[in-house]
C-alpha cells in the first residue's frame, strides 16, 4: 500500500526512473540466488531502523517492489517525515518471495540515504528554527541522485538551492574574472536569454565588503558570502540593508553544527551547508524475514 504523501513536498518526477537504473544495476540479466526459490513461494518482511533518524524515501521503496512484482504489497507503519526512533519498525512487505529477496538490497539503500540526508538537514534547520534564516542544500550531491536527496532535503525541513546550472545563474570566482568584472558578468545575465522561460535568480558569490557592493550596484538578487568572518558579516547585514535596493544574503563555506546558529544571528537570509548531501552517513536499517513453510502466491513452478 503507498504511503499516502504531503503533498506539499511531491515525490520527483523521476522516482520510476531512478529506481529503474537502480535495479537494472544490481539485477542485470536477472537474479540468480533468487532464482533457487520456488517461485510459488510467498514471504513476509520488516523493515527496522537501529537508530533515530528522519524517515525519508518511502515512495522509492514503494516503486522498488511495485517494479518488481505488483503482487507485493507494501505497509507503512510510520509517515514520511516522521522522526523514528531505533529499533522501530518502518514498513512490512509481504508478497512473492523472488521479488522480496531481489528488492531488498535496493529499497534499503534508498531509504538508508535519504533516510540520512533528511535527518543531516533537519539537525541543521532545527538550530536555526526560531531565526528568520533557512538552510540551503548545494550542488554536492551523489551523481545521478540529486533530485532524491533535494527531496530529501526538503522532507527534513532544509530547503533548496539550485537544481542544477539550467535553473539559476550563480556567478563565482572564474565566472568574474572571465567577464572582467562583477559589473559584466552581472549585466551580461541580464541580457542572456536565460529567463526567457520565467525569472532567473542571479546570485553573486563575494569574498569581501567591496565584492559586495559591486554586487549591490550591479543589481544582483543575492549574494553568497563566502568564508565571510562573523564581525563582517554583520556589517554585510547592515550594508546591504542600507542600500537602495537589498539583496538576499546567503552565507557560504564552512558551516558546522557549532556556528551555524551564530552565522544565522548575523542576519544573513540564508546558510547553504553542503555536507547534508555529500557527508551523509547511511542511517542503520534491518530487513528481517519470515518464511511460513505453507506460503504460496498461487503459481506454477518457474
Amino acid at each position: 500500500m503507498p504511503l499516502a504523501m504531503n503533498p506539499a513536498i511531491p515525490a520527483p518526477k523521476d522516482v520510476a526512473a531512478q529506481v529503474a537504473r537502480a535495479l537494472d544495476e544490481d539485477i542485470g540479466g536477472g537474479d540468480l540466488t533468487a532464482a533457487l526459490i520456488p517461485a510459488a513461494r510467498a514471504g513476509r518482511a520488516s523493515v527496522i531502523t537501529r537508530e533515530s533518524a528522519i524517515l525519508c524515501g518511502a515512495p522509492y521503496v514503494n516503486a522498488v517492489f511495485a517494479h518488481l512484482d505488483a503482487a507485493v504489497r507494501v505497509d507503512w507503519q510510520v509517515g514520511e517525515g516522521d522522526s523514528v526512533a531505533a529499533d522501530q519498525t518502518l514498513f512490512t512487505v509481504a508478497g512473492p518471495a523472488r521479488a522480496l529477496l531481489t528488492g531488498e538490497r535496493t529499497a534499503l539503500n534508498f531509504l538508508q540515504l535519504l533516510s540520512a540526508t533528511a535527518t543531516a538537514a533537519h539537525a541543521y534547520a532545527m538550530l536555526i528554527e526560531d531565526t528568520a534564516c533557512r538552510v540551503l542544500d548545494t550542488r554536492k550531491t551523489i551523481p545521478g541522485l540529486r533530485s532524491a536527496q533535494k527531496y530529501a532535503v526538503r522532507v527534513g525541513g532544509g530547503q533548496n538551492h539550485r537544481l542544477g546550472l539550467f535553473d539559476a545563474i550563480l556567478i563565482k570566482e572564474n565566472h568574474i574574472m572571465a567577464a572582467g568584472s562583477i559589473a559584466s558578468a552581472v549585466a551580461a545575465a541580464r541580457t542572456s536569454g536565460a529567463g526567457t522561460r520565467g525569472p532567473v535568480p542571479v546570485e553573486v558569490e563575494v569574498e569581501n565588503l567591496d565584492e559586495l557592493r559591486q554586487a549591490i550596484a550591479a543589481g544582483a538578487d543575492i549574494a553568497m558570502l563566502d568564508e565571510f568572518p562573523l564581525e563582517d558579516m554583520r556589517e554585510a547585514v547592515d550594508l546591504n540593508r542600507r542600500s537602495p535596493r537589498p539583496l538576499k544574503l546567503e552565507a557560504s563555506g564552512s558551516v558546522t553544527k557549532e556556528t551555524i546558529r551564530a552565522i544565522a544571528l548575523t542576519g544573513v537570509d540564508f546558510i547553504s551547508v553542503g555536507s547534508i548531501t555529500k557527508n551523509v552517513r547511511a542511517v542503520d536499517l534491518s530487513m528481517r524475514f519470515e518464511w511460513g513453510g505453507g506460503d504460496s502466491v498461487g503459481r506454477g513452478p518457474a
